[in-house]
């Protein structure tokens, strides 16, 4: 029994990011979700509520529609950035004022009419999507500032979601998250796993490991090269018989030689045939998952995979039967 292992990129049901859309997300949630509070509780605190996302929004234009200036003159390039700059000031000074406002709602919801703390979970995580949007917005246009990548949320109704760098043409970035799928030399997937802050040679041992528990007779595993590193390539040994995992970078006269060995070159040469499960996922809606959060995304994808093996399955009793009738055709001529 042989099967390959290799990820792909299955995209959250999200927007573009950047940094002042994401506060725009942030702060008009806070202020939709204090005045549902506020109106459930009797208060008229937030009777403007619809007035002010609109008054939220003119502003989040005006500094989205801001653009570098490109002329060679530095007076004008600097008049532009002045206008930038004043913008987001004017954007970020009006974004403040509404989770102000919201945390003093929350306080007499809670003080003066007892309200649960229950009732103000979503509240506190748009606060604090807020606050921490609006940090890096002053940090990056007001200080000049680069802000770390480990530091940045990519959508505020899926924080799971991943910045993904594929360099691929026409699509450099992705947004979602992997999932490393294994198949077998049927078309069958044994496997998956949503790879949440992982990356491909972090998840190789745990996931042959887990192969290897659930069919012992596995002879053979094929990787990609993301998968590779030395001691990946010491611990699947020990797993597999023949794992075929190409190793990236220079390769010393050992390597070459198991590299170009006739038994690794074939079952490389088939593991290709795993982008046929992955074609069939994204064709049958495993491209983008419309499910909310993480638990809604890792059940999306187990249910596209238990599709796919039922599809699969379906094709195979098919060949039989069409294979069964074409035998009876040929004894009854």
């Amino acid at each position: 029994m042989r099967c390959a292992l290799t990820p792909y990129v299955v995209e959250t049901d999200v927007h573009y990011p950047t940094d002042i859309n994401l506060l725009y997300d942030a702060v008009r949630e806070v202020i939709e979700t204090t005045a549902a509070l506020a109106e459930g509780a009797g208060l008229s605190d937030w009777r403007q509520s619809a007035y002010n996302i609109r008054w939220l929004k003119k502003a989040y234009r005006r500094a989205q529609q801001l653009k570098r200036s490109s002329a060679k003159d530095p007076a004008k390039r600097a008049a532009r950035l002045a206008a930038i700059r004043a913008a987001h000031a004017e954007y970020l000074s009006l974004c403040e004022g509404f989770p102000a406002r919201a945390e003093l709602t929350k306080i007499k919801l809670q003080q003066g009419l007892g309200q649960p703390e229950a009732m103000f979970t979503a509240l506190d995580d748009y606060l604090a999507h807020a606050e921490r949007q609006i940090d890096q917005v002053r940090r990056r246009v007001l200080q000049g500032e680069s802000i770390p990548h480990g530091e940045k949320v990519f959508s505020i109704f899926e924080p799971h979601t991943e910045w993904i760098s594929k360099g691929k043409a026409g699509v450099p970035v992705e947004l979602g998250l992997r999932v490393a799928v294994s198949e077998d030399q049927f078309g069958f997937i044994l496997s998956h796993r949503v790879m949440q802050g992982e990356t491909d040679d972090q998840v190789a041992v745990p996931v042959v490991e887990e192969l290897a528990q659930r069919y012992p007779r596995i002879a053979s595993i094929s990787f990609d090269q993301g998968f590779h590193s030395p001691a990946n390539q010491q611990r699947l040994a020990e797993v597999v018989d023949f794992p075929v995992l190409p190793k990236q970078g220079k390769r010393s006269k050992p390597e070459q030689e198991r590299e170009h060995s006739p038994r690794f070159r074939r079952l490389r040469r088939r593991h290709s045939a795993v982008e046929s499960a992955i074609n069939a996922l994204e064709a049958h809606g495993l491209d983008r998952c419309p499910d909310h959060g993480i638990d809604g995304f890792k059940r999306y994808v187990a249910l596209a995979v238990v599709a796919r093996n039922l599809h699969r399955l379906g094709a195979v009793l098919l060949a039989q039967e069409a294979e069964a009738e074409k035998r009876r055709r040929k004894r009854a001529a």
